[in-house]
């Protein structure tokens, strides 16, 4: 006899997103070897000490990191896949329950507070540094065309 799927929705979901990735996924791999803390360091003086509280610079980074790794050119578009992909909700550190940047915040830091500060020349650094420090591990974390760019740029 054939089988018929009821599709259902619940209300509440329990699991965690760190379950559901697995451990060679490539954003897994590039948030164990790749340091992004030098973000709030490096962009301090482009905020205000006074006023609302921003978006943090780090997870805007990370978004647009996610983009440029998946050929997703279309702020709209990328806040549009952040909603439906577990591992990217993983990376960034939003849960489902917390709302995604408007796409108009990608493109307001990208071309001000992101561009004076080089933000993307000391993102790829770092990338550069995570590769080395894994020197074995370069093709493993599907980094090799972005090491070899990074290499050719010096």
């Amino acid at each position: 006899m054939m089988g018929r799927h009821a599709r259902s929705e619940s209300l509440f979901y329990y699991f965690r997103l760190e379950d559901q990735v697995p451990e060679n996924h490539l954003l897994r791999l590039i948030d164990t070897h790749v340091d992004l803390s030098f973000v709030r360091e490096q962009l301090k003086d482009s905020y205000s000490d006074t006023g609302r509280p921003s978006i943090d610079p780090e997870l805007l980074l990370r978004i647009v990191l996610i983009g440029y790794l998946y050929g997703i050119s279309s702020e709209r578009k990328l806040v549009e896949e952040l909603r439906m992909h577990v591992a990217w909700r993983w990376f960034t550190g939003l849960g489902f329950d917390q709302e995604i940047p408007h796409h108009s915040t990608f493109s307001k830091n990208r071309h001000g507070r992101f561009q004076e500060s080089k933000l993307f020349e000391q993102m790829f650094l770092s990338f550069r540094q995570g590769c080395v420090d894994v020197q074995a591990g370069i093709k493993v974390l599907g980094l090799w065309p972005l090491v070899v760019w990074v290499r050719v740029s010096d």
